[in-house]
């Protein structure tokens, strides 16, 4: 057998020495000197030497050494890698297909944006199975066309045990897909990325299925994938987009359908749940979420985002961390042992109905009611959280547009920080109303829906939840300081919705009282409601300061002498961004404002 000599000792050392010096000086240059072959560029050529000098421990009668730090590092390096975390790579369809439409236009054979779906399948396949380069240096490329290949070319450049999934936002077609798998092989990827198609819009989670069919009917993609596919599913868009009943209840039924693809052809799927924190992105318990997922959707396999404070309050702590992956992995096992029940046919009409309308009354609402858009601008921070480095992205996918055009996270976050939580809700009063008005045994059916079926009771728990955590008197607050006159009266039109999905909402799930079930949720709530509400009235005037300059905010004596030297300190905040372009100290103020409403009325990323 062969054993680890001083000098391998000496040399791993060395290697590692070497290995952080070349990053080192590559994160600060952009470039090392020091060649790359003398480092190591992945983890298997880390790991030979730890295993040599493991077994040659063993073999030494020294087992007792070897099963300790060092079989902690071998494990640690297995599971972190050179990089510690995969990092998956992210990128909307339509950019991929502008570089594909300037590349078939340099090649004067047409436009890419322009052909059908059949021609774009073609065209891609054909080049995939050919070897000609597609284009050279001399592209012309625009600022957004550079941004996308120069990611593609950083990704043939690192270690491909740095990178995880290649995932495509707004995905619809097979085009997209096969699109991504084409750019990897020209920009020289040499272990192409497994590529993820994310469908997020109502339409397209309808569609899904049938896209995800055609994909694994062509033979080239179903040899490259070998038997495995993740997709990924968004709660958020498909939120915003239609509401969270319609969402919630399509949501449902894609997974149903693309697991049956899957099994059809004989394909692994995996179900990457794209959810936030806060319930309108798909947010809630983990143990309950996992268990209301449609039978034979997970399989012992599944991927979330966790995002937001949701990752503090999850994995902030050592026995957070643990206590969070028992959850996941419990329920796991648990939906394989003891799968959930399937709904009935008259579950499923009945939803469908209630889909139909939820949706219709969501978009009117919300996408063509004339004075919506002015009103959500007015009667929330949206305008100022926009302007503010406190997200992980732009607010808005596009600089000009309305409700669609802006993300998720600052459309749920802004109604969350004025605690009227309208996309969660909006819709579920009118559906229930409906098919009630129709049928009084209706109500009997979703009453047996809500005890017997656990993909309604945890939808119905959640919104529940919401409405405990939300307060129309503080909306109306926003209204009177910050909205216009002539929009009071839709404000009020708004909150009569409220009460009214609130009462229909009790009545399903037979209870008198919000959050009759949850006692201990409902004691918390009540113990955080005076500071939040402090902070809430605290954020509406420092709204109207920073909107109206001329608005005069009379200064009350001090209580105490006391209270005029804690002023004095305070004074020094008003210091802190000098570079702000409202009154001083105003926008600290409304920073820590929403910080502090985030973080009482929780999962709100």
């Amino acid at each position: 057998m062969q054993l680890f000599s001083p000098l391998c000792l000496y040399c791993l050392i060395n290697s590692i020495k070497t290995y952080l010096d070349f990053n080192i000086i590559l994160l600060a240059n952009g470039y090392s000197d020091i060649p790359e072959e003398h480092t190591f560029t992945n983890v298997d050529e880390f790991l030979e030497p730890l295993e040599l000098c493991y077994r040659s421990l063993c073999a030494c009668g020294d087992r007792a050494i070897a099963d300790g730090s060092l079989l902690d590092f071998l494990r640690q390096v297995s599971t972190f890698g050179l990089s510690l975390v995969r990092l998956d790579i992210r990128q909307e369809s339509d950019r991929h297909t502008d570089v594909l439409d300037a590349i078939t236009k340099h090649l004067e054979i047409g436009s890419y944006q322009e052909w059908s779906e059949e021609k774009r399948q073609q065209w891609l396949l054909s080049e995939l199975s050919g070897k000609r380069p597609l284009f050279g240096t001399d592209l012309p490329q625009t600022e957004e066309i550079r941004d996308v290949l120069d990611t593609f070319h950083v990704i043939a450049e690192l270690p491909s045990d740095n990178f995880g999934a290649y995932i495509i936002s707004m995905a619809t077609a097979p085009s997209d897909v096969l699109a991504v798998e084409l750019l990897q092989r020209e920009c020289h990827v040499k272990q192409p990325l497994r590529v993820v198609p994310l469908f997020e819009k109502l339409a397209d989670l309808e569609a899904a299925p049938a896209a995800l069919a055609r994909l694994f009917s062509i033979d080239w993609y179903r040899n490259r994938i070998n038997g495995k596919q993740e997709v990924m599913i968004g709660y958020s868009d498909s939120g915003k987009d239609a509401g969270r009943f319609s969402a919630a209840w399509q949501l449902y039924k894609a997974q149903e359908e693309l697991i049956k693809v899957a099994k059809e052809f004989g394909v692994k799927l995996t179900m990457f749940h794209g959810r936030g924190g806060t319930v309108g992105r798909g947010g809630g318990p983990t143990h309950l979420a996992i268990l209301s997922q449609p039978p034979d959707t997970i399989h012992g396999s599944l991927r979330v985002t966790v995002q937001g404070e949701v990752i503090e309050q999850s994995f902030g702590e050592q026995h957070l961390c643990f206590r969070t992956l028992q959850r996941f992995t419990a329920a796991t096992l648990e939906h394989g042992m003891h799968p959930p029940i399937s709904p009935k046919p008259e579950w499923r009409a009945l939803m469908d109905q209630m889909a139909v309308i939820a949706t219709e009354e969501y978009r009117c609402m919300v996408f063509q009611e004339p004075r919506f858009v002015e009103y959500f601008r007015l009667a929330t921070p949206e305008l100022e959280y926009g302007r503010m480095n406190i997200g992980s992205r732009p607010a808005k996918r596009k600089p000009s547009g309305g409700i669609e055009t802006l993300r998720a996270i600052p459309w749920i976050f802004a109604w969350t920080q004025t605690r009227f939580h309208l996309p969660v809700w909006l819709g579920f009063g009118a559906a229930f109303k409906h098919v009630i008005d129709k049928d009084i045994r209706n109500l009997q059916m979703l009453q047996e829906m809500y005890n017997q079926w656990p993909f309604f009771r945890v939808t119905i728990d959640l919104v529940e939840m919401v409405f405990a955590k939300g307060d129309p008197g503080i909306a109306a607050l926003y209204d009177r300081l910050l909205v216009s006159n002539d929009l009071w009266s839709f404000g009020e039109l708004l909150r009569t919705k409220f009460e009214e999905t609130k009462k229909l909402l009790l009545q399903v799930a037979a209870h008198k009282d919000l959050l009759e079930g949850d006692p201990y949720l409902k004691q918390r709530l009540r113990l955080r409601d005076s500071y939040i509400t402090t902070l809430n009235v605290c954020q509406a005037y420092t709204l109207k300061r920073i909107r109206d300059p001329n608005y005069n905010v009379k200064l009350r004596p001090h209580i105490s002498k006391e209270f005029i030297e804690i002023s004095k300190a305070a004074d020094e905040l008003v210091t802190l961004n000098p570079t702000s372009e409202y009154a001083p100290g105003l926008e600290d103020t409304l920073i820590l404002t929403m910080k502090g409403i985030a973080a009482g009325l929780q999962n709100t990323g």
